[in-house]
């Protein structure tokens, strides 16, 4: 969007500050051509029915409303250029809440008088909502409503835009729509209002809809009523037989400004039907706050300015207050008035006053326009607005929802029509939740499967080793677990480990990776006690690792944890516990004993070379935690481990170092920095006591020199060694990457 040059004279082109007063005051004058179209059919909507007798005090507090959200929000909001006014959706409820006490007050008494108990009921309702918004404003709880299923806001919203279009056609046809009235709308004259307010909509849509012209909406108004008394003039129909037969507004007297907190409408207000009216009350509160919060982020998106929720909640709460104290009815910041305003180059507070002080003018000037308007037209507006609310939220918003999302949707605007806002809420949520947790249920909680043989530990092992954990590494299953674990997900994972123990019979050790689980219920604690016992029948052991502390509180709690059940703080550590285990049952105590000619030979492949390679090494003794090699020392050494364990480490948080890998005995550290002869890149620490045999850079110049073969013999192992393990490096690689 840019800002449009607008220059009307002279003296705007030399002052700035004029220019961006004119050009505030034609925005909302603008602006304001909306804000009169759409409060004279809100106040039709709201005073309808039994009503209609005192619709001259409803355009009253309509404009009234009008004028207060828009001076005061154009006065506090954080979008300078904002018009607020009484939007389609809080004039739908706040419609539903006047019938709905209408309809009580008649139940106990028809000759009661009606109009003082509906303004006191606006202005408390109005009031109160004001409260509400500035306390969620105040408190920051605002952005809570956030955290509703989406499906239920929209079906709140859609149900709005049904209950507008079931308004429309009472408006058009004075008969509310329920089965009771259903036969009059068989009435030709009906058929033919009804008819004439669709074809309203229609061209409404072909037209104003794309276009959204500033002076559109009027024109198409005023054309639609200039050509529905020339169709009354051809056919030879007075104005008079036209309001007799309903087909004009009968034309109301001046607009009557009313406060109704005198003593005597208060002691005879009819106090017994605020209990059923609470769910109406509650329902103008939450589409007050969400119209607020909705509206107020899409004039960031179109605009591209950003607003301060907390302020928009405050200001639209102190308005409402004011208006609600003026017998005016709930209202928030509009988007079409305030997009238009800002697109007429509207940047400034002025634009809410000229809107503010237009609504006041209204009226004086807003009954006798209604006076020579027909039913149709403003009913036909009407039907745009609500079926365009109903298409947003019933047919658009299919694109965008799962089915069980838009199923829930769609039952939750029915329990709304038929039986009222706070049901519809309640039950609503209940289904939001249930919607939720059976799409979350769906949700696989194993992110990848491993078993010993493809994925190890860290702790680099002699050849036999290997090869012991090649064979019978199959024995070692792990799963590595994601998301929140509950009733569903949870037995999901049950039914996989019990087709994963039937398939993998060899089973011996099977680990559960927690790094990745967001929590566990206690319906999970039951599935992982079916686990066990599973586990349990079969001799297969559990490990546990990275479990939290919240989860191991609910394991715990539900005696989980136990026989059978190991926890290890890390994934490599559990590993190599599980590999030591299965080297132990498949090599016994036979190769315990370091024996560096045989280990030298089986390498070297002869015994000659074997004892010149000892010859050369010298004898190193390290203990538990002692530095054999430090990060950033010249690498002038490699190390044969005969015996104990090694560990490579890395700098990390807070001064403190981390583990990387670790060696153990008959493998090799450093031959790749003694052929490259570059600094070390991290540091060797000795996990437990170590026998090492070190091969220092003039040993292995002399061994190139003077015995070759053993040199090449010896290139070859290297190479041997980096190979395995590149190999082992892309196996991780590849599991990691499931």
């Amino acid at each position: 969007m840019t800002d449009p040059a607008i220059i009307f004279s002279p003296a705007a082109r030399f002052n700035p500050a004029l220019r961006r007063a004119l050009n505030d005051i034609l925005g909302g004058s603008a602006a304001s051509v909306l804000a009169v179209t759409f409060g004279l059919s809100y106040a039709l909507l709201i005073f309808t029915g039994p009503l209609s007798p005192y619709l001259s005090y409803g355009i009253a507090a309509t404009f009234i409303s009008s004028a207060v959200l828009a001076a005061v929000i154009g006065l506090g909001s954080s979008l300078p250029f904002a018009v607020a006014g009484p939007d389609s959706t809080t004039a739908a409820v706040t419609g539903i809440l006047a019938a709905s006490l209408v309809e009580r007050i008649e139940a106990a008494n028809l000759s009661a008088p009606l109009l003082s108990p509906v303004l006191i009921t606006l202005g408390l309702s109005t009031m109160l909502t004001g409260i509400v918004l500035c306390g969620l404003g105040l408190t920051r709880m605002g952005r809570a409503i956030r955290y509703v299923p989406y499906p239920v806001i929209g079906g709140f919203l859609g149900a709005t835009g049904l209950l507008i279009v079931m308004g429309a056609i009472r408006v058009i046809t004075d008969h509310p729509v329920q089965f009771a009235t259903l036969p009059r709308f068989t009435n030709g004259v009906t058929m033919s209002e009804l008819g004439a307010a669709c074809a309203m909509a229609l061209v409404l849509y072909l037209t104003w809809h794309r276009s959204r012209n500033a002076f559109g909406l009027p024109i198409i108004l005023v054309g639609g009523m200039l050509a529905a008394h020339l169709a009354f003039r051809i056919a030879g129909i007075s104005p008079e037989e036209a309001r007799a037969l309903g087909w004009m507004f009968q034309p109301p007297p001046p607009a009557t400004f009313m406060l109704p907190w005198h003593i005597d409408d208060l002691a005879h207000y009819p106090w017994f039907a605020v209990p059923d009216l609470l769910g109406n009350v509650v329902a103008v509160i939450f589409v007050s706050a969400s119209s607020t919060l909705f509206n107020t982020t899409g004039i960031e998106v179109a605009a591209h300015r950003e607003a301060n929720l907390e302020r928009e909640l405050n200001t639209t709460g102190a308005a409402n207050i004011l208006s609600g104290a003026l017998a005016g009815y709930a209202g928030c910041i509009s988007v079409s008035r305030s997009i238009l305003n800002f697109s007429s180059g509207g940047r400034g507070r002025l634009s809410g006053f000229t809107v503010a002080a237009i609504s006041l003018l209204m009226l004086a000037i807003a009954p006798e326009l209604l006076g020579f308007m027909p039913k149709f037209v403003l009913g036909g507006l009407l039907l745009y607005l609500g079926a365009d609310q109903l298409h947003k939220w019933l047919i658009e918003s299919r694109k965008r929802l799962s089915k069980l999302e838009y199923l829930s949707l769609v039952a939750i605007i029915a329990i709304i029509v038929i039986w009222g806002f706070v049901p519809g809420i309640l039950i609503g949520v209940i289904i939001g939740c249930a919607t939720f947790a059976f799409s979350a249920a769906r949700v696989e909680s194993i992110k990848y499967s491993f078993d010993g043989a493809e994925y190890r530990s860290s702790l680099d092992r002699s050849r036999d080793d290997q090869e012991v954990l090649l064979a019978h590494g199959g024995k070692i299953q792990g799963l590595n677990l994601q998301s929140y674990l509950f009733f569903g997900s949870a037995n999901r994972l049950y039914q996989h480990v019990k087709k994963l123990l039937h398939e993998r019979p060899e089973c011996r050790y099977l680990l559960f990776d927690f790094k990745l689980v967001t929590g566990v219920d206690s319906s999970a604690a039951y599935s992982f006690a079916q686990i066990k016992r599973s586990a349990g029948d079969l001799g297969v052991e559990l490990i546990l690792v990275y479990l939290p502390a919240a989860a191991e509180k609910v394991l715990r709690s539900s005696d989980f944890l136990g026989d059978g059940v190991t926890v290890i703080p890390e994934l490599d550590h559990a590993l190599e516990w599980c590999e030591n285990e299965l080297i132990a049952q498949h090599q016994g105590l036979a190769q315990e004993e370091a024996n560096l000619r045989d280990w030298f030979a089986g390498i070297l492949d002869s015994e000659d070379d074997a004892d010149e390679l000892i010859r050369r090494c010298q004898r190193l003794e390290v203990e538990a935690g002692e530095i054999i090699v430090q990060a950033g020392d010249a690498a002038d050494s490699m190390h044969f481990i005969l015996d104990g364990r090694v560990g490579i480490m890395i700098p990390a948080e807070q001064n403190g170092m981390t583990r990387v890998r670790s060696l153990g005995r008959y493998t090799t550290i450093g031959e790749m920095g003694l052929v490259s002869q570059t600094p070390r890149s991290a540091t060797i620490q000795a996990e437990v006591d170590s026998v090492l045999y070190v091969l220092n850079t003039h040993q292995f110049d002399a061994i190139r020199d003077e015995a070759p073969a053993l040199s090449r013999k010896l290139l070859t192992y290297f190479v041997s060694v980096m190979a395995e393990r590149l190999t082992f490096a892309n196996r991780t690689i590849a599991v990691l990457r499931r």
